[in-house]
């Protein structure tokens, strides 16, 4: 074997490392030749660059952080105030009880007309059933006056009238009751000293009304006083009637 010469240099390796991200510091490397600075940071000391296919010296590190402001939370700018949503809900809640309130008086008036149609159609129909059964009424009496109100027609006769009872159709009209014009029908005039104010004397037919409600008023004969009671002076400061 022979020897090598001593003034004979051995070949230096050169590896030279072309990742653009240091492994060590993980900033971005920059090319020969480029002066701008990386995103996020510097090329570390003014005027250095790093040698072809060297590493970066150790003291090229991160860049510097620059002060990031504190993130803030965002708000909604048309949040109202604590105190205004709890006076909006306020406010509503006082619009649907009004609402309800106004409902409920209307559903309570409807209740009450519709009961009183009701009522009202039930007396009519009452009414107008009652008038056309009077005129039989009429004719069983003439035939009571007569006597012949017997066998079966007498059945019947009760029937009617039992009809007009469960209408509540009453009678009136009886010799010696007051003459009452909203009650009476006058078609005889005469006097009599047994009487001291006009009175109905004589029934010539009688008179019906169911309730408060006159069907029919009753034809009668009054009679007069013969010596009427003088009529009352008006007291001081009254004025005459008439």
């Amino acid at each position: 074997m022979t020897d090598r010469p001593q003034d004979e240099e051995t070949p230096r390796v050169v590896i030279r490392d072309k990742r653009r991200i240091d492994p060590t510091s993980g900033q971005v490397r920059v090319p020969p030749g480029e002066t701008s600075v990386p995103p996020g940071g510097t090329t570390g000391q003014a005027g250095s660059t790093a040698t072809p296919g060297e590493k970066m010296s150790e003291h090229t590190g991160p860049a510097p952080e620059v002060d990031q402001p504190d993130a803030v939370t965002p708000e909604v700018a048309d949040a109202p105030p604590a105190d205004l949503a709890g006076d909006d809900t306020a406010r509503q809640l006082a619009e649907r009880t009004e609402d309800l309130q106004r409902v409920t008086a209307e559903y309570a008036n409807y209740r009450r007309r519709v009961d009183r149609d009701r009522v009202t159609v039930v007396d009519q129909a009452a009414e107008r059933f009652a008038l056309q059964l009077i005129p039989v009424v009429d004719d069983i009496e003439r035939a009571r006056e007569h006597g012949d109100l017997t066998g079966a027609f007498k059945v019947v006769a009760d029937r009617v009238l039992g009809l007009l009872d469960g209408l509540g159709v009453t009678t009136f009209g009886e010799p010696g009751d007051p003459f009452d014009p909203a009650l009476h029908e006058a078609v005889l005039h005469d006097t009599s000293a047994e009487v001291q104010v006009p009175t109905a004397t004589t029934v010539l037919r009688p008179g019906f009304r169911r309730g408060e409600r006159v069907l029919r008023t009753a034809m009668v004969g009054v009679s007069d006083p013969e010596n009427p009671a003088p009529a009352a002076e008006p007291a001081e400061g009254e004025t005459p009637a008439g």
